[in-house]
């Protein structure tokens, strides 16, 4: 990890000054929201507004603050349990789809603690005396931060979504559409290969290390899966055909009820964004999709979904452009025509049919820090690339995000890849 740190390419700036952007970015985009907004959980796997600025604060108190200096004596002792997320090193926590029942502490009382611990960082950043081990943890809690910022987003998109009144998170004017490039496929000739983290910028543990892999020879669709295919699938009877269907996919359409995408209406014609309920798209990504809905249409569309070393070759010195959550969109869009591969990185997190293991010769750190992704892999599937809701200072062509295979909530969608 370095001290100094790319917000955006070309854009070095110290860690007090990226400290103060990703800190200011969160506030951001909260902003819009009403404080009624900022309690309420709406299932168990997502999180309140107030809870993700809570425990993002938590993150720099309980591995930073208490560690640099001496005596530290913690805000509020409570807050140690009611926003740790999941490090049992640290301590008991408050059950996860119980988080939507604390009305306190209140919003201003999460605002204030976010101030004053900023405010204590803030000062020990500038004295610029901080271990290179803790400073380490610094930049690992800014980017822990920006996986919460698109987590925010996608966890109020949710919410909003179960109230009848559907209310917009902004009301950003939405682009004209463009049309879908035509659906082409790109070869590539596979072979021993390199994936993985390599050099010295910031990366996450399950990045590495780079190793030697091998896959056979592949190609992939030029653009993603988009809203007016997708919608084919929805009209030929997908979601009543077991044949399309994992197993375990097909049961849970069955014991949840999937007749479609989670935001589309059951009229077919609209979805529900950001933006408030806007008409669907056929050029634009489908996006929500489900591990188990990517599939199904691959194998419907005489597919199948890439692996995650093919998706990493495919974009290797790749140029990291896209429609990230800078651009204000808040929704993917169809990308401006171009030749070779699109959307590889932004509009949304593309599934890989890569389960979430360990590479070859990982150890995860030692300490509480080292449960931040390595106990969670298993029952996961890689995806790559980042979403409208990521920050572009975050993603990389080496990132594994993973959800679990029925997850909906987040930016997801499919690209589709073949034998050849």
């Amino acid at each position: 990890m370095n001290a100094i740190i790319d917000v955006k390419p070309g854009r070095p700036v110290g860690l007090d000054s990226r400290f103060r952007l990703v800190r200011d970015a969160s506030l951001a985009l909260a902003a819009p929201l009403a404080p009624e907004d900022y309690v309420i959980q709406s299932m168990p796997d997502a999180s309140p507004v107030k809870w993700h600025l809570a425990h993002t604060t938590w993150f720099f108190e309980e591995f930073v603050l208490q560690h640099a200096l001496p005596g530290y004596r913690f805000h509020d002792d409570q807050f140690r349990f009611l926003f740790n997320s999941y490090y049992n090193s640290v301590g008991p926590m408050h059950s996860r789809p119980q988080r939507g029942l604390l009305s306190r502490p209140t919003v201003g009382q999460v605002m204030e603690y976010r101030k004053r611990i900023d405010a204590r960082m803030s000062e020990l950043l500038q004295r610029q005396t901080l271990s290179r081990e803790l400073r380490d943890v610094v930049i690992l809690g800014l980017n822990h931060e920006q996986q919460h910022q698109e987590l925010l987003l996608t966890d109020i998109k949710h919410l909003f979504s179960c109230n009848p009144l559907l209310p917009a998170y902004t009301r950003e004017k939405i682009a004209p559409a463009r049309a879908a490039a035509a659906l082409e496929f790109q070869r590539f000739e596979g072979g021993l290969l390199e994936i993985g983290h390599g050099g010295d910028g910031f990366c996450f543990d399950n990045e590495q290390p780079r190793h030697r892999t091998y896959t056979d020879a592949f190609s992939l669709a030029n653009r993603m899966v988009t809203n007016g295919e997708f919608l084919e699938f929805v009209r030929a009877g997908g979601y009543q055909e077991p044949a399309h269907w994992l197993s375990d996919g097909w049961a849970t359409v069955q014991a949840q009820g999937w007749q479609r995408p989670i935001y589309w209406t059951p009229d077919l014609e609209q979805e529900f964004t950001l933006t408030g309920l806007r008409e669907l798209n056929p050029h634009s990504p489908a996006c929500h999709l489900s591990y188990y809905e990517a599939d199904a249409f691959s194998r419907w569309a005489g597919a199948r979904l890439p692996s995650e070393v093919e998706w990493e070759l495919a974009c290797d010195d790749m140029a990291i452009r896209g429609n990230f959550v800078e651009n204000g969109r808040w929704h993917p869009e169809a990308p401006p025509p171009n030749k070779g591969l699109l959307q590889m990185f932004g509009d949304v997190w593309e599934w890989t049919r890569s389960a979430y293991a360990p590479y070859p010769g990982f150890t995860a750190a030692t300490g509480a820090l080292g449960e931040y992704n390595g106990k969670f892999m298993v029952n996961q599937l890689v995806l790559r690339g980042g979403s409208c809701a990521t920050p572009l200072s975050h993603i990389r062509a080496t990132y594994r995000n993973f959800f679990n295979p029925a997850a909906r909530w987040q930016f997801t969608g499919a690209r589709l890849a073949r034998d050849v």
